[in-house]
């Protein structure tokens, strides 16, 4: 090829890539630009007004009996020294101290009903309310939920007050633009932009936690304090941070208004919550439970127990059973279990969906009230505890007993009187007793101890050493790797656990 071919081919593609570079730049410029709402001040300006600062004031007495300090007779700071002390006892000890803390909240009635955070106000003697004009006025708390960390006070106002509306928070998507504002250490009315980032985030808060993760700035001080969305709803109450400094490094969570906005309703409504029961103590579908079980994969909730007294009276729900559904509702872990049926109203028939012995069915439970549960759950507690220690009190220690050969790392012996004298057990309690566990044992390795006794093996009772051992053989020929064990304390708890048998 000749120099000036080759030159012309270096002219011609030079003005190629020149076409090219402008036919990029001129896409550009017409493209718009993807970085987020162009501005938030309008929507902002009309929701200033409805946020609100939460300071809160409470009287601490202090436990020391410490003598107040003394200073030389005709020191110059003695009036300092009495001014700090004032109010003191004589010589000293149990002085009170006023501890103030600040929060934000935000208003849902125009009447002056006013949603936060349980912990800005918790254990306050005194709360005022401060409004974006300044103005302030004193508050009384409603009603609180230290399981959702909600609370709704009220206050008296001459005029209606700017209201901001509750959205849907199930419409919220991963990605979807959110605004935050609130009271960060103790500035008012500052607001922050971000995104959605996670959903369904489980924090241990609390049984209920479903929280919404954000990136908009929240810090100290924005606690109780609205999420809302692009439209101006509430979303969200900010409610907790991550931060190792303090300060906001974007990760912020909300607790979702489709749990808020029943509880608050509830508070509003009632000054206290009115929950669903349904009476079964639950434990989560491991790997090793859901292969015990020929689960195709880990889902729902295990039922390890029936309260008594509770809703469950006709044995429409048993232990071993695992909840798929409740009332439509998948059950995909123990958590959902628990947020359906807090979120059901007290006193509704509802179909349950399990898995017993391999197969699917549904029931149908009538709903009990969750906090009477809890009363008729904790008395049951402190009877059988109280029962329990009078036997250990009336009764002599039992001889030595004789225990089977080593089973999966434990000793049994048979539950009669003597075994049941030995450990306490309630009489009411049957199956086969673990006089031992081997150090390091695969039954180790799951906390079981002795005086526990083994109620079932892979879903079939359990009477005697001899059982536990035939029940175990049998798993290892059916090709299991773990053995499937319900348990029962002394007083008759069970619960639910998997051991190895490699």
């Amino acid at each position: 090829m000749s120099t000036r071919s080759k030159s012309l081919g270096a002219l011609a593609l030079a003005a190629s890539l020149l076409l090219s570079n402008v036919a990029m730049a001129q896409t550009a410029a017409v493209r718009p630009p993807s970085n987020g709402p162009a501005s938030v001040a309008d929507l902002a300006a009309g929701l200033l007004d409805a946020v609100v600062n939460i300071s809160t004031s409470q009287r601490v007495k202090n436990d020391d009996d410490a003598p107040t300090p003394q200073v030389p007779e005709g020191s110059p700071y003695q009036d300092f020294f009495d001014e700090f002390f004032k109010g003191q006892a004589d010589k000293g000890g149990n002085r009170q101290r006023t501890v103030n803390s600040l929060g934000s909240g935000f208003v849902i009635d125009p009447a002056g009903v006013i949603v936060t955070n349980n912990h800005v106000i918790e254990g306050a003697d005194d709360i005022e309310v401060i409004f974006a004009n300044g103005s302030k006025l004193k508050a009384k708390l409603v009603g609180k939920d230290t399981k959702t960390d909600l609370a709704v006070l009220k206050v008296e106002p001459k005029a209606p007050l700017k209201a901001v509306p509750f959205g849907d928070s199930r419409k919220m998507r991963i990605g979807d633009w959110v605004m935050a504002i609130g009271n960060p250490f103790g500035f008012g009315g500052s607001v922050s932009v971000g995104i959605i980032s996670a959903r369904g985030r489980n924090i241990n808060a609390g049984p209920y936690d479903n929280f919404i993760q954000t990136d908009a700035a929240i810090n100290r001080g924005n606690s109780g304090g609205p999420l809302f969305n692009m439209q101006g709803e509430v979303i969200g109450i900010n409610t907790a941070i991550i931060s190792p400094s303090g300060g906001s490094i974007g990760i912020g969570f909300s607790v979702p208004t489709e749990l808020a906005a029943n509880v608050v309703l509830q508070l509003k409504d009632f000054g206290e919550t009115r929950r669903g029961w349904l009476g079964v103590r639950i434990q989560p579908v491991t790997d090793d439970i859901a292969e015990s079980l020929k689960l195709a994969s880990p889902r729902g909730a295990l039922v390890s127990g029936i309260i008594e007294g509770g809703p469950i009276t006709k044995g429409e729900i048993k232990a071993g059973d695992v909840i798929i559904k409740f009332d439509g509702k998948d059950v995909s872990e123990m958590r959902d279990l628990q947020r359906a049926v807090a979120e059901s109203g007290v006193g509704k028939a509802v179909d349950v969906a399990i898995i017993r012995d391999g197969k699917e069915q549904t029931v149908k439970v009538t709903l009990g009230r969750l906090e009477d549960g809890e009363d008729v759950a904790n008395a049951s507690a402190t009877t059988s505890d109280e029962g329990s220690d009078d036997k250990k009190t009336d009764q002599p220690p039992a001889a030595e007993m004789p225990a089977s050969d080593t089973v999966l790392g434990m000793k049994l012996t048979t539950l009669n009187a003597e075994s049941r004298k030995k450990f306490g057990i309630a009489d009411d309690v049957d199956g086969v007793v673990i006089a031992e566990v081997q150090a390091g044992s695969a039954a180790a390795e799951r906390r079981v101890e002795p005086g526990d006794v083994i109620v079932e093996v892979g879903q079939e009772a359990m009477d005697t050493p001899d059982d536990v051992s035939e029940r175990v053989e049998e798993l290892k020929s059916d090709g299991r790797r773990n053995a499937l064990l319900m348990l029962s304390n002394k007083t008759g708890e069970l619960r639910f656990v998997t051991v190895r048998m490699e």
